[in-house]
């Protein structure tokens, strides 16, 4: 028992532990758990009839599908060229790369329904890429393709922003000393590259689709809300909101709660055991 006390005991330069512990606790309990607590009590009040109804609704099911594969795809989309946009970014110098540097962080700064219009500008059939893609029979805008193309759009920073300060760290001479023990260009990418930025890459991965399960702003615009095809789970807990429907809206927002966090507790462990395998970076 003394043992364990001293743990938590230890001498420190910087005092103040209990009271910054107590704050810390305070403000998480505010911030977090005190809205979860409420929601989930919300959601309880329902009913359980009410709550399997709501649960089980194909409307409710086929709108959680979209959102959660949706930004499964998006997330998995941006972790590829994410990482390579990262790599181009820390290896190699070109003009104008200082402005897709900054261009990269556009999504955080643009306002989610400025992001949206543009991107229904961009993809309508009537507009630039989407004119484009008409002939071949091929639709953006009002599909849930597009509601994957918003996905994608704001999550790409999360990856490259992740990944970036990892590859800025490992020297080239390291690929380089690799290449002259013989490994060719994919054997260095997955023994000497792929293991040091592995842990960063799967926490952008989940940054980027957690991002992407609650998105709204960008997705309503380019999604065309039709139910059953691209009506997202976020909108759809809106429009219970507007029908004054709280319990139901708080119902299909405890199913997002809990899938997305069993979700990143997965892929924590994952990442911890990657950790455990090619250590801290």
């Amino acid at each position: 028992m003394a043992a364990a006390t001293s743990v938590w005991r230890q001498p420190s330069i910087l005092p103040g532990f209990g009271i910054a512990l107590g704050i810390t606790l305070s403000a998480l309990s505010l911030i977090v758990l005190v809205p979860l607590v409420a929601l989930a009590l919300k959601a309880a009040s329902a009913g359980p009839a009410d709550i399997w109804a709501v649960t089980t609704s194909p409307r409710t099911l086929a709108a959680l599908r979209l959102s959660f594969l949706g930004a499964l795809f998006a997330a998995c989309i941006n972790a590829v060229f994410g990482m390579i946009l990262a790599w181009v970014l820390v290896r190699y110098e070109f003009p104008g790369r200082r402005f897709i540097d900054a261009a990269v962080d556009l999504p955080f700064a643009l306002p989610t329904a400025v992001a949206g219009i543009a991107l229904t500008a961009i993809y309508a059939p009537n507009g630039w890429v989407g004119s484009l893609l008409a002939p071949y029979d091929i639709k953006v805008a009002y599909t849930p393709l597009g509601v994957m193309v918003a996905l994608i759009f704001v999550g790409l920073p999360f990856v490259v922003r992740t990944v970036q300060p990892v590859l800025e760290e490992i020297q080239a001479d390291v690929e380089e000393a690799a290449a002259l023990l013989g490994a060719g260009r994919w054997r260095t990418i997955f023994t000497v590259i792929l293991p040091p930025i592995y842990p960063a890459l799967l926490t952008g991965f989940v940054l980027a689709f957690a991002r992407a399960v609650g998105e709204y702003g960008s997705v309503i615009f380019i999604a065309g809300n039709v139910p059953m095809v691209s009506e997202i789970a976020p909108l759809l807990i809106v429009i219970r909101l507007e029908q004054f429907d709280y319990a139901g809206a708080a119902v299909v927002a405890m199913l997002m709660l809990l899938i997305s966090f069993a979700l990143i507790v997965f892929v924590n462990l994952i990442q911890a055991r990657a950790r455990r395998r090619f250590g801290d970076v």
